[in-house]
C-alpha cells in the first residue's frame, strides 16, 4: 500500500498589530451633598447720590505782615518822658562812649543818688545831666521840676522841627560843640606861657554841657522866645555844626587859640 504525501500546510497568517486600549477614565469626584440655600442678605438702604464736588477754590493769598513803622516804640520799651526811645541811638565819637550815658529811662531823676562820688556822673543819664545843667541860672536854683519841663518841651520842638528822634539830635550836639584841645598857663621862672594841651574825654563832655547851657541861658536874656524854644534851636544848630550855636562858636574860639599856641 502507498503512503498519501502530507497535506500542505497554510502559511503562517501575519500577526495583527496590538490594538491600543483606552486608558481607564479616572474615577469621578462623589458629587457634594447638597446644602441649604443661604438666606438673603438684608438690602442696604439707598445712599442718596452726593452731587459732583466743584472744583476748590483757589487759595487765598497770606495776609501780609503789619508793618511797623520806623522808630515806632517796642512792647514793654522803656522811653524818655513816655514818648523817645533809647534803643537806636548811637555815639561816634569813640572818645566820648564811655562818658554818653544813653541807658533807658522813663524819668531822669535819680534824686542825686551818684553825687560826691568820684567819677559818678559818667554813669549818670546824659539827659538827667542836661537838666541839672539848666538849673545853672538864678531863675531855676534847685527848681528841677521846672528844668525838667523846660527839657521835655525843647525834645518835643525837636522833633517837630526835624522830624528826627531828639536824643540822637542832642547826643550829635554833645559830640559836635565837645572841644579837643585848649591852652593852659606854663610858668617858668617869672614867665606865663601858654601852652597848647589835649582835653581829657571827660572834661570834653563836661565842657560841652556847660557851654550848651550857657548859652541857651544867655540867649534867652531879652529875648522873646521862650526858654525851651532857645534850647531848641541851641541843640539843633549844634547837631548841625553852625556858628549860630553859641557852644559851637565857644569851640571854635577855644581851639583857634590852642592852635596858635603849639
Amino acid at each position: 500500500m502507498s503512503e498519501e504525501p502530507p497535506a500542505p500546510q497554510a502559511p503562517d497568517a501575519p500577526e495583527a498589530p496590538p490594538v491600543p486600549t483606552p486608558e481607564a477614565p479616572a474615577p469621578a469626584s462623589p458629587a457634594p451633598a447638597e446644602t441649604a440655600p443661604a438666606a438673603p442678605a438684608p438690602a442696604e438702604p439707598a445712599v442718596p447720590a452726593l452731587p459732583a464736588a466743584a472744583a476748590p477754590a483757589p487759595a487765598l493769598p497770606a495776609p501780609a505782615p503789619a508793618s511797623v513803622p520806623e522808630g515806632a516804640p517796642k512792647k514793654g520799651e522803656i522811653l524818655l518822658f513816655g514818648k523817645w526811645s533809647f534803643e537806636a541811638i548811637q555815639v561816634k565819637d569813640p572818645g566820648l562812649i564811655r562818658y554818653i550815658n544813653v541807658k533807658p529811662i522813663a524819668v531822669p531823676h535819680t534824686s542825686g543818688r551818684h553825687a560826691n562820688k568820684s567819677f559818678a556822673k559818667q554813669r549818670l543819664n546824659i539827659v538827667e545831666r542836661l537838666i541839672n545843667g539848666m538849673m545853672r541860672s538864678e531863675h531855676s536854683t534847685g527848681e528841677k521840676a521846672h528844668a525838667y519841663n523846660i527839657v521835655r518841651e525843647a525834645f518835643q520842638i525837636v522833633h517837630n522841627k526835624t522830624k528826627l528822634n531828639p536824643i540822637q539830635v542832642y547826643v550829635d550836639a554833645l559830640q559836635m560843640v565837645s572841644p579837643r584841645e585848649e591852652v593852659t598857663r606854663l610858668r617858668f621862672g617869672g614867665i606865663s606861657v601858654p601852652k597848647a594841651v589835649d582835653i581829657s574825654s571827660s572834661r570834653r563832655l563836661d565842657v560841652a554841657l556847660r557851654n550848651i547851657c550857657r548859652g541857651v541861658i544867655e540867649s534867652s536874656h531879652k529875648n522873646r522866645k521862650r526858654l525851651a524854644q532857645c534850647l531848641a534851636d541851641e541843640i539843633i544848630n549844634a547837631s548841625l555844626g553852625k556858628l549860630e550855636s553859641s557852644a559851637m562858636a565857644k569851640r571854635e574860639e577855644v581851639e583857634r587859640v590852642a592852635a596858635s599856641a603849639r
